[in-house]
């Protein structure tokens, strides 16, 4: 293997897939990137058995090979480098030339290295920075516990009738949902899967500038269970989780008994003035009064106590609820409008927040409220 390439691409190719390297992986050549020259490009790809992304980029290739080398050494390499990158396999070794830095590097043995993963048909395409901004609005509300790995997870739904992908996440605390448009859907039918949470997100993420994205979900049948997201020249698949989330819809009222408007900027700051002395057993207390005045409290008469206020618009009678601080602040984060929408029945039912003058698939940020002693 002998080629030429720019250290942007190699360095921009690097990143990609070595982002999905794992940290233990489970077998050494696994924390290897796996190289291909031909044709004219360099593949560059990874894969865990779970995740695998691979992407290509243009080279000038002077003698085809393969090898597997060090990915997150190779990665800082290239980071650091600048000019034309020369790679050269001499034997069990890979020579690395840029400008007056020379690396050589040891090569992972090749007849090793699984074979990567058959990519799905494509179910249907997306817009990049829509579905990025869709993934990370629901992705707040992911689970942390491993030992509950279906709410580790973020749910897609396909709806035939509508045409749409609805994607939802929870931890048992809040729930997230945001539907979005599908361009060119090839499916026949309704079909759910549920996505590892973190890597769905980082594979969007890394997605998001691209103009499209084509994604294909698991099959109904179960025989292929991976998520592949396309681009021109990127891939990436990632290993459906077993499971389902909670029925969530339910769960969301339709009717409600109070409603009140803030601005999400004025809100967010007097929240986290006030959090700094909430704790687990005196929480960020929200009382929105008859005068349209929200008034956040937080503290207990034997300890440090906060007050703080801002202007809000009610539409019901008076409440007082109290929320997880950082949970709210997940929600205001993840809304993109200026002001927020809090829906009520009542202070001890979940309430459900969303952007003012939002449409039906904007994001829902439904909240569980804790009981006030």
């Amino acid at each position: 293997m002998k080629l030429i390439l720019d250290h942007a691409d190699l360095a921009s190719a690097g990143g990609y897939a070595a982002r999905s390297l794992p940290a233990r992986p489970v077998a050494p050549v696994l924390a290897g990137l796996l190289l291909d020259a031909r044709d004219g490009t360099l593949r560059v790809s990874s894969f865990d058995y779970d995740i695998s992304a691979d992407t290509v980029v243009p080279a000038t290739v002077a003698d085809d090979g393969r090898a597997v080398v060090s990915g997150r050494l190779l990665a800082d390499i290239v980071a650091r480098v600048r000019g034309n990158v020369d790679l050269e396999l001499t034997g069990p070794r890979l020579v690395l030339r840029a400008g007056s830095a020379r690396f050589t590097l040891p090569t992972l043995p090749l007849e090793e290295y699984p074979a990567l993963p058959e990519a799905g048909a494509t179910s249907g395409t997306l817009p990049g920075p829509g579905l990025a901004e869709a993934v990370a609005q629901v992705a707040c509300a992911v689970g942390k516990d491993d030992t509950l790995p279906v709410l580790t997870g973020i749910q897609l739904r396909h709806d035939q009738e509508d045409g749409t992908l609805t994607l939802a996440a929870t931890d048992r605390y809040r729930f997230a949902v945001r539907t979005i448009g599908w361009k060119n859907c090839d499916l026949t039918a309704d079909r759910t899967a549920l996505a590892p949470g973190k890597p769905f997100l980082d594979a969007v993420k890394a997605a998001a500038d691209d103009t499209t994205i084509d994604l294909a979900l698991p099959d109904s049948s179960g025989s292929n269970g991976l998520f592949t997201l396309r681009t021109d020249h990127r891939t990436t698949t990632l290993r459906a989780l077993e499971g389902d989330l909670p029925k969530y819809q339910s769960l969301f009222p339709t009717e409600f008994h109070h409603t009140a408007t803030v601005e999400i900027a004025a809100l967010k700051a007097a929240v986290q003035r006030v959090a700094l002395v909430a704790t687990k057993e005196s929480p960020l207390r929200l009382t929105f009064a008859a005068d349209n005045t929200l008034v956040l409290e937080a503290g207990t008469s034997d300890e440090a106590q906060a007050v703080d206020n801002v202007d809000t618009n009610l539409d019901g009678d008076e409440l007082t609820v109290a929320f997880n601080p950082a949970f709210l602040l997940d929600g205001l984060d993840a809304l993109t409008a200026e002001s927020v929408d809090f829906n009520f029945t009542t202070s001890t039912k979940p309430a459900v927040l969303r952007g003012h003058g939002s449409d039906e698939q904007a994001l829902r940020y439904l909240l569980m409220p804790i009981r006030i002693s």
